[in-house]
């Protein structure tokens, strides 16, 4: 059947900026999504901020994209193998910081809970009534689409509950994770929306590309 080939993580040409406290104290959320391109595969992206909203790292991977085989074979679990188990796993292993709370807009990411301590949150409700695709070109002249998440309905594995005002989920093989969110959330409820930040992820991934193809 063969592998699929692992993410390469690619990251900003201009470091954001992290102090020696910021890594070792400052309270981080992180933010991570995957969408899709319809001519290369899936892209994903990861966002950590700190308690006030401003970015302290950012990385994105280069397209990952299962062939015909792995399509069959895998079935309806391949979604979740590739969003959680390849590119989230790949994003959260490549961070510097440690998230105290790793926030989601797809379902299939919650797989990427047994790679992190942080508990895991997907808010499926983003990806619902997704913005239109995103059309962009290259230096060439060449075009290629971006497309947001597609809204899924929650898996058997995963646990609902309210948090600022959504329906969020967590993987139900981690309990204890419900309680300690809303512990966690606290502390950046003040300043940061719960879902604004999956935004700038997509905006951030298109530039990626463009850059890449500049």
């Amino acid at each position: 059947m063969g592998d699929v080939i692992a993410p390469r993580i690619c990251t900003p040409e201009r470091k954001l900026p992290v102090t020696a406290r910021d890594k070792s104290s400052v309270p981080t959320v992180g933010y991570l999504t995957v969408v899709e391109d319809e001519q290369h595969g899936l892209f994903g992206g990861y966002l950590l901020l700190n308690s006030n909203g401003r970015p302290l790292e950012f990385h994105c991977t280069t397209p990952v994209r299962a062939n015909r085989a792995q399509e069959i074979l895998y079935g309806p679990t391949l979604r979740e193998y590739l969003c959680g188990e390849q590119i989230a796993a790949a994003l959260v292993r490549k961070t510097k910081l440690a998230p105290r709370l790793i926030c989601t807009d797809m379902t299939e990411v919650l797989a990427v809970r047994q790679h992190v301590e942080a508990p895991v949150i997907a808010i499926p409700a983003v990806a619902a009534e997704p913005p239109a695709s995103e059309s962009t070109s290259d230096a060439a002249g060449q075009s290629w689409r971006v497309d947001a998440p597609h809204a899924i309905a929650a898996p058997k594995s995963a646990a609902s509950f309210a948090l600022a005002g959504a329906d969020v989920l967590v993987n139900d093989a981690y309990p204890q994770d419900q309680a300690d969110v809303a512990g966690i959330w606290e502390t950046f409820e003040a300043r940061i929306d719960l879902t604004e930040p999956f935004g700038r992820i997509h905006e951030a991934i298109s530039e990626a590309q463009q850059s890449q193809r500049g």
